[in-house]
Formats: C-alpha cells, sequence, structure tokens
C-alpha cells in the first residue's frame, strides 16, 4: 500500500492511494460508520502504519468490489484525484532525520575517494522537511545550492541494537528524499548542521510504500532529472552500505523511534562535480523517481 498525509481544510488528514485517487481514512470511516475504530483521527502515514495494513487492506478490498460505495465516497469528497490534493510529508513530525554520506559506489569515485570503511551518519534538521510540490527556498546565505536524490525509509517500531537479519521488521516502509546540500557551508565550516539542514533542504515524499511492495529495496532504479534533464541515474544495487547493516550501525547505543527518516545515501551525479559545477537556481523543477515508490517534484524559489 501507499500511505500518505495531505491537507484537507488547513489539517492533516492521511490517506491511501487508490488506482489515481486518495482515499481520506477518516472520512471513509465516518460515511461507513466505523469512526469508533480509529482511537484518534489519523494525520499521516506512521499513524496508519500504527492503525495496521489488515484494516486498510479489507476496506480498500470492500471498496474495489462495492462501486455505489466507490461512487459514494466520490460525491463527498472522501476519494479524490491525487492531482486535485496537497501532499504533506508522508511523516509530518519525525522524531529525527538520519542520512549516510558516500554510500554509492559511483559516488565516491566522482569525489576521487575511496569508499568509507563504516557508514557515514549525519543529521537534517527536522525543520528541514518538506513535502512534495513545495519550494525548495534559496537561502541568503549560501550561492552554492545542490540536489540529491536518495531512497530513504521509516521505522516502524523501536529500534535499539538491532542486528541485521531482523532489521526489516522495523520498516514501516520506504519513500523518496532529497537531500538539498548548500556546498559552500558545507565545505566552509565542515560541520553539515547549517549545510544540510536549512529550511526546506529535505524535500520527501510522495508517500511511504509499505514493505510488501517493495521484494528487494536494494534493486530499484533511481533517477534525478533537472529542468527535465536527467542528471542522476543509478540503481540502489550500488550501495555501499545495504539497509539491513545500515540499521544495525545505527541503532547500536542509539535508539530509533517509529517516525525516523534514515536516507540511504545518492549517486553520482550531483551539480558539484559537474564541470563546471551547476547549482541550483529560481525557477528550476526538480522530479526524482525511484522504482516501485513514485514521483517526488519540487521547485527551486
Amino acid at each position: 500500500m501507499k500511505l500518505l498525509s495531505m491537507n484537507v481544510a488547513g489539517r492533516a488528514r492521511a490517506g491511501v492511494v487508490v488506482g489515481e485517487d486518495a482515499l481520506d481514512v477518516t472520512g471513509y470511516c465516518e460515511l461507513i460508520g466505523e469512526a469508533e475504530t480509529l482511537s484518534t483521527i489519523p494525520r499521516d502515514a506512521l499513524d496508519l502504519h500504527k492503525l495496521g495494513t489488515g484494516f486498510l487492506q479489507a476496506q480498500l478490498s470492500r471498496l474495489a468490489s462495492d462501486e455505489g460505495l466507490t461512487e459514494r465516497c466520490r460525491e463527498a469528497g472522501v476519494l479524490r484525484p491525487l492531482d486535485a490534493i496537497k501532499l504533506n510529508p508522508p511523516v509530518i513530525a519525525p522524531g529525527k532525520i538520519l542520512a549516510v554520506g558516500l554510500n554509492y559506489a559511483a559516488h565516491a569515485a566522482e569525489q576521487n575517494k575511496n569508499p568509507p570503511e563504516s557508514p557515514l551518519i549525519f543529521s537534517k534538521n527536522v525543520t528541514a522537511l518538506t513535502g512534495p510540490e513545495d519550494e525548495i527556498r534559496l537561502p541568503q546565505i549560501s550561492e552554492e545550492v545542490d540536489y540529491e536524490a536518495e531512497l530513504a525509509f521509516v521505522i516502524g517500531k523501536e529500534a535499539r541494537s538491532v542486528q541485521a537479519e531482523n532489521a526489516f521488521d522495523y520498516i514501516a516502509g520506504y519513500t523518496i528524499l532529497n537531500d538539498v546540500t548548500a556546498r559552500d557551508l558545507q565545505r566552509r565550516e565542515r560541520q553539515w548542521a547549517r549545510a544540510k539542514g536549512l529550511d526546506s533542504f529535505a524535500p520527501c515524499g510522495p508517500w511511504l510504500v509499505t514493505t510488501d511492495e517493495i521484494a528487494d529495496p536494494h534493486s530499484l532504479g533511481l533517477e534525478l532529472r533537472l529542468n527535465g534533464e536527467t542528471r542522476q541515474k543509478s540503481n540502489t544495487s550500488d550501495l555501499i552500505f545495504k539497509i539491513p547493516y545500515l540499521i544495525e550501525f545505527i541503532s547500536q547505543d542509539l535508539t530509533l523511534r517509529p517516525g525516523d527518516i534514515i536516507s540511504t545515501g545518492t549517486p553520482s551525479g550531483v551539480g558539484v562535480y559537474m564541470k563546471p559545477p551547476v547549482f541550483l537556481k529560481s525557477g528550476d523543477a526538480i522530479e526524482i523517481r525511484i522504482q516501485g515508490i513514485g514521483k517526488l517534484a519540487n521547485s527551486v524559489a
């Protein structure tokens, strides 16, 4: 399933992708007289994950077999076309956003660096989080803003000192993250807190794809287009440190909690290593596509 968060009348509501539409889970439960099933109003993909996919799957099956119910949902505005709604990040309030540096072999090679011996982990500020179609805002303190297309995953249950062989049990699903980076700040300050964590520097979405739909997260095509031109094109098979190892490594003496986002690194093709370097400018349009997940699109302002 594809679980999402959307803006409904100024409030975050959780939804499920149904074909080319989004189903407002709260509105649907109210329509069919099962509002008591929800202890609270779900606001994002994490809330739906906690609710359980069994209930959601049963309701989707019911909807698929009942044309009358489908029409009632459309008339009530509970089932709406995806292109008619405003999507939020799939998880709207993560406790932390962690990311991995130099985790694609080709990305290390384009920097003339040896692959790291262990994962390079850094944080992105949660205030950097923004959603699909939102603007990446160019900061006043940087003139070298760059893109980084990445596969990300969301933690589904508390994880501490997890062993790699059990790691997939702790994943709620997969999404896309653009690890936007101010290269001049990164170079000048060395610490990446500002370079990676300025406002709007973590576009994420469009939704969370549950693990049952991704047979192998290490075999997904990934592509970033800037103004229609392909800049990054790779496959997650090029990841140096795979997801189970990342969870084992990160969770040693560092508790991961439900909703935490972990971004797995970017492939080669970033702007700073082009000849000459090319950085983002106002009016640019970025699209990141990952096989099995979808498209994350943002403009630059």
